[in-house]
């Protein structure tokens, strides 16, 4: 379809600012229009299927239903800077982390960059909030659908669009090396967080399958590559789990690897997920590997727990409603 510039950026403002879920919603343009526009196209949004609010600190988790009936899910997180999404990628995940609810119910498509979008308007709208950071941490490998996710970036990015800076947002990443080498020449200033979850090949193999891929002296310099080339301090995520990867010996190691690297250690305590059995360091554990760190000249946080009441870790929702369905 042939449009003028003008009329192409009205929709790009419809679709991309104000997130309408109809082209009948585009009451700048004509009925024709709206009428071909029907006819030719459609709009790939999100429908709330499930919604919990913690009564502990007001996180939002969504259970949303795509056109096709799969599922997928989002968070929305309040700070004192504001509201920050977690978003979907993907429904399901190939990668197969030991430890993770995404891949519980298989891997099934790529979403789409608008319906990655959509997840950030329904959720504005319903809570009749503006949202002005992402963290791309939902279902899904974010760098397994490498295309979708760069165009979505592209257009939340755009001042005609929701006008998110790429400061704002964060993409994590299990480790897929070559697309960091790209992302990293592309130079977009956004914030990189790789999920690490263990000092050395031995540990990260069991519980990484991406790793017998990408070993993890391959990953560690493409991050320090990536670092160097952008600016941009690398964030790794690491999960601790009681007995596999949180000693202090495996604090110590880490620390090795990651000296003299401008990076940031965010430690997370493994959420409780039945089918896998994993169990959570304990508060004394999960301590001293961060004093660890620490003592060792290694930035390093512990991440606070939100919407501990209401499963807020991505994952859970899908595998629970699937089930449900069988």
């Amino acid at each position: 379809m042939s449009l003028q510039s003008f009329r192409a950026k009205q929709i790009f403002k419809w679709l991309h600012r104000e997130g309408c879920r109809s082209f009948d919603e585009m009451t700048d343009l004509s009925k024709q229009l709206r009428k071909d526009l029907n006819d030719n196209f459609f709009i790939p949004s999100c429908e709330i299927e499930k919604k919990f609010v913690s009564s502990i600190d007001g996180t939002v988790k969504y259970l949303f239903r795509l056109y096709d009936g799969e599922f997928i899910e989002s968070v929305i997180m309040k700070y004192k800077y504001g509201y920050t999404i977690c978003v979907s990628s993907q429904v399901g995940c190939k990668m197969g982390c030991t430890f993770c609810a995404s891949t519980l119910a298989g891997f099934k498509r790529n979403l789409t960059s608008g319906e990655i979008e959509s997840q950030i308007h329904i959720a504005q709208q319903d809570l009749n909030i503006r949202i002005s950071h992402i963290v791309m941490m939902g279902i899904g490998e974010p760098l397994d659908n490498y295309d979708n996710v760069l165009g979505f970036l592209e257009n939340v990015n755009n001042e005609n669009g929701l006008n998110i800076g790429m400061r704002n947002i964060t993409v994590s990443t299990c480790g897929i090396v070559d697309k960091i080498y790209d992302l990293m020449e592309r130079d977009l200033q956004l914030t990189l967080t790789v999920s690490l979850h263990a000092p050395n090949d031995n540990i990260r193999s069991k519980t990484m399958p991406i790793n017998k891929r990408y070993p993890i002296d391959q990953l560690m310099k493409a991050c320090r590559d990536y670092a160097d080339k952008t600016g941009r301090r690398v964030s790794f995520e690491y999960t601790l789990i009681k007995g596999v990867n949180d000693s202090e010996e495996n604090a110590k190691e880490l620390a090795d690897r990651l000296k003299g690297s401008l990076s940031h250690v965010n430690l997370i305590p493994v959420n409780d997920v039945a089918e896998r059995g994993n169990m959570r360091s304990t508060h004394e554990s999960v301590l001293k590997f961060c004093n660890m760190l620490k003592s060792n000249g290694i930035n390093a946080t512990i991440r606070r727990t939100l919407g501990a009441d209401i499963n807020a870790s991505c994952g859970q929702l899908r595998a629970v409603r699937l089930s449900e369905e069988s």
